[in-house]
């Protein structure tokens, strides 16, 4: 018997952690009512600080409620378990000790026998770190993960929890920005979509967009034209960017309809801007997982200020969804995926069978706790994917090569 669960959401936000919560707990109520229930709140910093709360049999009753909500209502931070360094900085461990071990001791002191880790690749792996390092000891803690990033980029996962939505909602906010672009003459909007190395959310937004766009009527001969409330580039980290044939391209829609808008992934060109900041003797600000701080880098930023002569823009608008996509409650298509994923990861925890819940894209898509060594970010947008090169071929844009 499973005597004590205790759940954690960690890294940024996505529209899938308050359901995530929700529905692990009514999963738990259903088949071990007996079993206590704990959250550690803003993830490994509330282990790390001991800082938690009880799972109240008003919230069992009422945790269908959570699935209402975007955000986590326990709370996130951003921190890695084995960075010493940067926890020592940040006060939540003393000069010389293992965060392993604190974390350890944490868990063994509240007597947890199955730890929910909600969160991306660097939050899970964490998780099987500490396990390892429970198990080392002899103390036998289950982890089981569920997948939670926008950017659609964990291997070997077929689909992880909130993208759908994240599309959905990147959408609905490019609605709203795009009416911007005849709010004067000759104007480029670039809309910036999270993504640092993987561009499936910048396709899926723009396709989300673009089907908004199908299901409109129209009124060109007043100046209400598809084409100009339409995509123009859409620009990914898998795909590379051909600044000079772009700009020709761009710069005759420019010339012909008076704006341009572009759907950028955040990850796109990065390479290159790190690149300029390092040759200027720049700081490249990362985060401590090593991760370039792409909000302070400003990518879209950078493409504007490259572009805004070369088009012969009069006005540049960047304006970036993430944080309004990433935030958002989560829509029926994640709904069902998360019920299915946490039922199936009550069921593997009683089980005793660690891993990361999902459909194993290399095991037929069976929906599975995955083996934590098998769990990796960055996995690639496949750019040969049918209605991303149909987009692509909409909006005239060269395909990749």
């Amino acid at each position: 018997m499973v005597a004590k669960v205790a759940f954690l959401t960690a890294g940024g936000f996505a529209p899938c952690l308050s359901a995530s919560l929700g529905y692990l707990i009514r999963r738990w109520s259903e088949v071990s009512p007996d079993t206590e229930l704990i959250a550690y709140r803003n993830g490994y910093h509330g282990l790390l600080s001991g800082n938690s709360v009880s799972i109240t049999p008003q919230v069992r009753e009422r945790a269908e409620l959570l699935t209402e909500y975007g955000g986590s209502p326990i709370g996130n931070s951003r921190v890695k378990l084995t960075n010493a360094q940067d926890l020592v900085k940040r006060g939540l461990v003393a000069e010389g000790q293992d965060p392993l071990q604190v974390a350890a001791d944490r868990l063994t002191a509240d007597g947890v026998d199955v730890l929910h880790t909600i969160g991306g690749d660097d939050t899970n792996t964490t998780a099987a770190d500490l396990a390892r390092f429970l198990a080392e000891q002899g103390h036998d803690l289950t982890v089981v993960g569920l997948p939670k990033t926008i950017d659609n980029d964990v291997v070997p996962i077929k689909q992880t929890l909130g993208a759908w939505t994240a599309a959905e909602m990147g959408s609905r906010f490019a609605q709203n920005v795009l009416a911007e672009h005849n709010v004067g003459p000759r104007m480029l909007i670039i809309h910036e979509v999270m993504g640092r190395n993987c561009g499936w959310l910048t396709a899926a937004t723009a396709r989300a967009y673009r089907d908004w766009l199908d299901g409109r009527e129209w009124l060109p001969e007043i100046g209400l034209s598809k084409e100009a409330w339409d995509v123009h580039a859409v620009w990914i980290p898998e795909a590379p960017i051909d600044l000079e044939s772009e700009v020709a391209r761009l710069k005759s829609i420019m010339d012909e309809q008076g704006n341009v808008t572009i759907f950028l992934s955040e990850g796109a060109g990065l390479d290159a801007i790190v690149a300029e900041m390092e040759a200027a003797g720049e700081d490249v600000p990362r985060d401590p997982f090593g991760h370039v701080r792409l909000d302070e880098i400003n990518p879209g930023a950078w493409f504007a200020d490259r572009l805004k002569s070369k088009l012969g823009a009069e006005k540049v608008l960047v304006q970036k969804s993430g944080y309004y996509s990433r935030s958002a409650a989560a829509n029926e298509a994640d709904l069902a995926l998360i019920s299915r994923m946490a039922d199936t990861a009550v069921e593997a925890a009683i089980a005793g069978r660690p891993g990361v819940i999902g459909e194993d894209y290399e095991r037929g898509d069976e929906l599975r706790p995955i083996e934590f060594d098998r769990i990796a970010g960055g996995k690639p947008f496949d750019t040969s994917t049918d209605w991303y090169l149909a987009t692509l071929d909409a909006i005239g844009q060269p395909r990749p090569s």
